[in-house]
């Protein structure tokens, strides 16, 4: 077998990843075949409820965050001691447990690999908070974030005010 082909698919985007201690990313996962698990209540709210988790997040910060029936959006700013894609495999693993958990089922909640994108000096972190959170409201879920249960901002109220 000849172990210098390149690695196929989301592997092989993988192994440049390179995280930067104080930068912030936009990360997107997916579910498993875009199954929409957290569309049942229990799944997200169990698995929302690992995103707050400080044991999980160590020294790494969740600033935003939306979880969608069929994905999740994070603006996560990477600690000192932390890795992107060490921090990404913890939420992803506890969340799973969690939402299976609450599900009654065993397997993969969350697809292996995951989008990021490292926020430039002049993108407004703010801004893409603001997109994170509306994503309910854009897919037509709520017609007001206040009646979407499962996001968080550090800057936003949950009555809608913050975020300048």
């Amino acid at each position: 077998m000849n172990t210098n082909l390149p690695r196929p698919g989301h592997a092989k985007l993988r192994a440049g990843r390179w995280s930067q201690a104080g930068q912030v990313y936009h990360i997107t996962a997916t579910t498993q075949q875009r199954e929409p698990w957290f569309s049942n209540p229990d799944a997200a709210q169990a698995a929302a409820n690992t995103f707050r988790s400080k044991v999980l997040l160590r020294d790494s910060k969740l600033l935003a965050w939306v979880l969608m029936p069929d994905h999740a959006h994070w603006l996560l700013q990477v600690g000192e001691n932390d890795r992107l894609s060490d921090c990404m495999e913890r939420l992803k693993s506890a969340s799973s447990r969690a939402a299976n958990k609450a599900l009654d089922r065993h397997g993969a909640i969350w697809s292996q690999a995951f989008h990021d994108h490292a926020i430039r000096q002049e993108e407004d972190v703010k801004s893409v908070a603001r997109y994170i959170v509306a994503n309910p409201l854009r897919a037509g879920l709520v017609s007001k974030i206040d009646d979407y249960a499962y996001w968080d901002a550090i800057w936003i109220e949950r009555d809608g005010t913050g975020l300048g």
